[in-house]
């Protein structure tokens, strides 16, 4: 850091597993990802390429290896691997993986239906060649999932090999484990952390208010993810009680 600061709270170091911060790549140029590594490299450990952009932007295999250079995994956004799903194409996207060097990847059922078992054996079949984050939650508002059921999807995920579950929020933050306003849905996470350990959970929360409440129930080194590029050195100061919304929390 540029200067000292006594009575901050205590960070993890990278590589960590515990205050993971997941940045959302929704299309960014090379020339954009040279300047996000070098303003915030220090505070991201890992980057999703949003849903299925990564068919569309010319920039794939080298936004890949700039990242990789920064020594800051990728991973393609669980839309794609459905979409590979639904098109009984599972084999091609394991190739694509293979083809990137791509070391993560994540399963999700988000769009699709897909029945429990089946997600979880694609997550063992997965976790034998790369790193699996499994999403759950649904992208659909209306569809409103039970705390009890949100829980015994995670731990079964878990339990199939996932080292991390993701809380769904999409990247507006409205759905899933917020209501459609964008406030969370507080009794639903606190029921999760009865039961699933919080250093196992990524939680998708791509709005400040959004951030400040998991890090003011969690504290600084809780998991967060969709974080825009632009908004990692801010949530990285609201981690440390240097932002006014965690200012008094951390004195």
């Amino acid at each position: 850091m540029n200067y000292y600061l006594n009575n901050l709270p205590e960070r993890t170091k990278k590589p960590r597993t515990q205050g993971f911060t997941m940045v959302m790549d929704k299309g960014l140029s090379l020339r954009e990802v040279s300047d996000l590594i070098e303003v915030s490299g220090e505070f991201i450990d890992i980057v999703k390429l949003g849903w299925a952009t990564s068919y569309v932007v010319p920039n794939l295999g080298d936004k890949i290896e700039l990242y990789r250079s920064a020594n800051i995994p990728c991973y393609l956004g669980g839309t794609l691997f459905e979409a590979f799903v639904v098109r009984n194409q599972f084999d091609d996207f394991r190739g694509v993986l293979e083809k990137y060097k791509l070391e993560f990847a994540e399963v999700s059922d988000g769009s699709i239906e897909m029945s429990a078992e089946d997600k979880c054996q694609y997550i063992k079949t997965l976790s034998e060649q790369v790193t699996v984050l499994s999403e759950v939650g649904s992208k659909d508002a209306a569809k409103i999932i039970p705390p009890y059921k949100w829980i015994e999807q995670m731990q079964m995920e878990l339990d199939a090999g996932a080292w991390k579950v993701i809380g769904e929020a999409r990247e507006s933050g409205n759905v899933g484990l917020f209501r459609d306003s964008g406030e969370v849905r507080q009794g639903l996470v606190e029921e999760i952390l009865t039961q699933i350990p919080a250093e196992k959970i990524l939680w998708e929360a791509p709005q400040k208010a959004q951030q400040v409440w998991f890090i003011k129930l969690c504290g600084s080194n809780v998991n967060l993810g969709n974080i825009a590029p632009n908004e990692v050195i801010p949530l990285e100061t609201i981690r440390l009680g240097l932002r006014g919304d965690t200012f008094d929390f951390f004195l």
